[in-house]
């Protein structure tokens, strides 16, 4: 498959270490695109739900596939998010073209972009954090039925479900906390007189123009949605934002070459459990 050229792409929400993840598919995303900046808008990979027992070789090609970005030249940013919050004491750590911050702000075709995970605008996370690790366990474990579920649906040739967007979709308070979530970053957003305002944290995939409340300002809101269920992520190109949305029949024959075509060096995956390991460690 011939790569990809764009100018920016934005993805968050990966939660590498959980067994949500799709890291195949993103990996297949990554593989088919070259981009001229990476942004990864926090919760990449998912410390707080880390476990040395769970850590497939997948994960590992994610990273790599990230770490040659910066090989080849390509500036990308790790945004810090609440899952990976203990990189937050490393922020402003250069390795090459790789930047570990809280938040950047970009210059895009003289536009200015306002880019942070969202975390902060999150109740539970800033007054009950066990509440929402409470959460994350949960939710991960909904995902887990919820593949094996699909797997059933899938044979009997039934189209698949996901149990969280039919729970968000039930429930007023989830999408009242998405549409408080969106109008507060962008209100913030058209105060400090930016342009764009690019989020993730929710798991919502989204790109649209928001007023301000009083109706005095607006400010175009992008959010990357996650690559745990909706597989998306931002594209920035020749001036326009795009949503991107992982196509399975796109990359088919990319899935059934790959365990031939793409071995990797194992002793890449121990160092780099041990290394999340001794992360964890510290925050306790």
């Amino acid at each position: 498959m011939a790569k990809r050229e764009v100018d920016i792409v934005v993805i968050s929400d990966v939660h590498l270490g959980t067994y949500g993840c799709q890291a195949k598919e993103l990996l297949r995303y990554l593989k088919s695109i070259k981009p001229k900046i990476l942004i990864l808008n926090g919760d990449i990979i998912d410390i707080w739900q880390f476990s040395k027992s769970y850590w497939p070789e997948a994960h590992t090609k994610v990273l790599r596939r990230i770490l040659k970005f910066v090989t080849d030249g390509v500036p990308v940013y790790y945004l810090t998010g609440n899952h990976d919050e203990m990189l937050r004491k490393f922020a402003d750590f250069n390795l090459g073209t790789l930047q570990l911050l809280n938040k950047v702000l970009l210059n895009i075709d003289g536009k200015k972009a306002w880019i942070f995970h969202g975390d902060v605008f999150d109740v539970t996370m800033q007054h009950s954090k066990w509440l929402a690790k409470l959460g994350a366990v949960g939710y991960d474990t909904l995902i887990v039925i919820n593949s094996f579920v699909n797997w059933c649906l899938t044979a009997m040739g039934r189209q698949k479900m996901s149990f969280s967007q039919k729970i968000k979709g039930r429930f007023k308070d989830a999408v009242k906390f998405i549409n408080h979530f969106e109008q507060t970053a962008a209100d913030l957003a058209i105060d400090k007189k930016y342009d764009y305002v690019i989020c993730g944290h929710i798991h919502h995939a989204e790109i649209r123009q928001i007023q301000n409340t009083d109706n005095t300002g607006s400010v175009l809101y992008l959010n990357s949605g996650d690559w745990v269920e909706s597989l998306t992520a931002l594209e920035y190109t020749d001036g326009k934002w795009e949503v991107y949305r992982y196509d399975t029949e796109s990359f088919k024959s990319e899935a059934e070459d790959e365990d031939k075509t793409d071995l990797e060096d194992l002793d890449a995956k121990m160092n780099v459990i041990d290394l999340l390991e001794r992360f964890k460690q510290e925050t306790h």
